[in-house]
C-alpha cells in the first residue's frame, strides 16, 4: 500500500482478486487442482508479508468449511468486517467471493465466473442458495444448476458483485468457447460489475469487442498457489481498502478509481498463439493439418478468436495496462536470489515498484537488475506461449512501449 489511510484521505492499494483454496485447515480439497498449502491463513500470509497485497479476493469463500474456519480466525485473531464490507486481517483486506461454472442452453460451452458478497453473512447465505443449485457445494468452480441470469438475480439480491472470469481463455469463459458473439445469449449486460482479462489478453485486445466498452478491466492472478499470488493485479485509488469503496473504483465514482492494471504480457499467457493439439506446433487457424505431425485438430489462441470476434478498431480512455513479468519468469532468477530480495526489501511489490537498479544490484547484481528493470517496462523478448504451455522471457531484451 502506498499511502493508504481509513480516514477518508485518497489512497493507492494493491489488489488480487482472484486466488483459491486449495485445502481447508482439516486438510480437506477445496480446489482439486489448488496446492495443498494455498490454505487461507498462508494466502493471506504471503499476500501481506511476501506479496505486498492490500486487498485479496479468495473465490472458494461459499464452502461452508472455509467461513467456519474464517469465523474461528476472526474470534481469535480479532478481525472485523468493515461498515462497507470486507474482512479487516490487520494488513490485508479479505474479499469473499466464489468462482461457479455456468452451462444453460445459450452457451457453447462452460463458463465461469466470479460472484463478491460484502460480509460473512452475505456469503453465508449465498453459499446455501448455492448448495441448492450444485452437487458439491465444497469444491470450487463447481457447474450451478441454473441460468447465468438467475445466477446474477441472486448475486445481485445479496449486494454482490457479478464479474466474467479469465473472459478470453479458450476453455471455461466467457468468449473462449462459451458465446458465439455476444455475453447477452447468456448474461444480462447490466448486472455485470467487471471483466477480468485472465492471463490471456491486455486493455488493448479486449477492446477489440464493443460491447465490452462499457465494463472496467480487472487483472488478477488466478493463483493456484502461493508464488502465482500476485502475478497479475492492480493498483486502485480509495479512500479505505473496502468492498464498496472498490465499488466505486469500478465506476469512477468520487476520486475513487483503477490507477493501473499490471499483468502478463498476453504472448507469455498459456494460449495467445493457435498450436497443433497434439504436438503443440504453432499453426495457422486455417491450416487443416499440423505441418509438423499431421494432426487435424487445434486449440486456437486468443489472439485468433479475437479477431473472429473484433466489433471495434479502439476502445475508451481507460488506465494504463503495463505489462510486468512476474520475478518467477526472470531467466536465472532462483530461489536463493529471490530470498535475497525479499530479505531487503521486504515484498515484491517493493522490488517491482520502489527498488531502485543500483540496490536491486547491491543485492543480486547488475545482470538480474538490468533484467528486472527491463521487465518493468515491458522490454524483455517474449516467446509466445500456446496450447497450454506458458511462453517464455528471453534475456535479449528490445524497447518495447507500454500499452493502455
Amino acid at each position: 500500500m502506498t499511502n493508504g489511510k481509513n480516514d477518508g484521505v485518497l489512497g493507492r492499494y494493491y489488489a488480487d482478486l482472484h486466488i483459491h483454496i486449495g485445502r481447508t485447515a482439516s486438510g480437506r480439497p477445496v480446489k482439486i487442482t489448488g496446492a495443498r498449502t494455498l490454505t487461507l491463513a498462508n494466502i493471506l500470509h504471503e499476500a501481506a508479508h511476501v506479496k505486498g497485497i492490500d486487498l485479496v479476493g479468495v473465490i472458494d469463500s461459499h464452502v461452508p468449511e472455509v467461513l467456519d474456519e474464517l469465523e474461528r480466525a476472526m474470534d481469535e485473531h480479532g478481525w472485523c468486517e468493515h461498515r462497507e464490507g470486507g474482512i479487516s486481517t490487520g494488513k490485508v483486506t479479505l474479499l469473499l467471493g466464489s468462482e461457479i461454472e455456468v452451462y444453460d442452453d445459450r452457451c457453447h460451452g462452460p463458463i465461469h465466473v466470479l460472484a463478491f458478497l460484502p460480509t460473512v453473512q452475505a456469503m453465508r447465505a449465498f453459499s446455501a442458495w448455492l448448495g441448492k443449485r450444485v452437487k458439491n457445494v465444497s469444491l470450487s468452480s463447481q457447474r450451478i444448476y441454473a441460468s447465468g441470469r438467475e445466477l446474477q438475480a441472486a448475486v445481485k439480491e445479496w449486494g454482490g458483485w457479478f464479474i466474467p472470469a479469465h473472459a478470453f481463455t479458450p476453455f471455461k469463459s466467457l468468449y473462449g468457447k462459451g458465446v458465439e458473439r455476444s455475453l447477452t445469449e447468456v448474461f444480462d449486460p447490466d448486472q455485470i460489475d467487471a471483466i477480468e482479462l485472465g492471463l490471456s489478453a491486455d486493455t488493448s485486445m479486449a477492446d477489440q469487442i464493443a460491447e465490452l466498452h462499457r465494463y472496467p478491466y480487472l487483472t488478477n492472478s488466478d493463483a493456484h498457489s502461493l508464488r502465482k499470488i500476485a502475478r497479475e493485479y492492480e493498483q486502485v485509488q480509495l479512500a479505505a481498502p473496502t468492498f464498496a469503496e472498490l465499488e466505486k473504483a469500478f465506476r469512477n465514482e468520487d476520486g475513487r478509481t483503477i490507477i493501473a492494471n499490471y499483468g502478463l504480457n498476453p504472448k507469455l499467457g498459456k494460449y495467445h498463439r493457435t498450436v497443433c493439439e497434439g504436438c503443440l506446433t504453432p499453426v495457422s487457424p486455417e491450416a487443416e493439418r499440423c505441418p509438423a505431425c499431421g494432426h487435424h485438430r487445434f486449440i486456437k489462441g486468443v489472439s485468433d478468436r479475437l479477431k473472429e470476434l473484433k466489433t471495434a478498431e479502439h476502445g475508451p480512455k481507460r488506465p494504463p495496462y503495463v505489462y510486468q513479468v512476474p520475478l518467477e519468469f526472470i531467466p536465472g532468477l532462483g530461489l536463493k536470489s529471490y530470498e535475497k530480495l525479499l530479505s531487503r526489501f521486504g515484498t515484491e511489490m517493493r522490488v517491482l515498484h520502489e527498488a531502485t537498479e543500483e540496490e536491486i544490484a547491491e543485492t543480486v547484481g547488475q545482470k538480474l537488475a538490468r533484467l528486472i528493470v527491463l521487465a518493468r517496462s515491458g522490454a524483455l523478448a517474449i516467446e509466445a506461449g500456446g496450447g497450454g504451455k506458458y511462453g517464455k522471457v528471453q534475456e535479449k531484451c528490445r524497447v518495447r512501449k507500454r500499452r493502455g
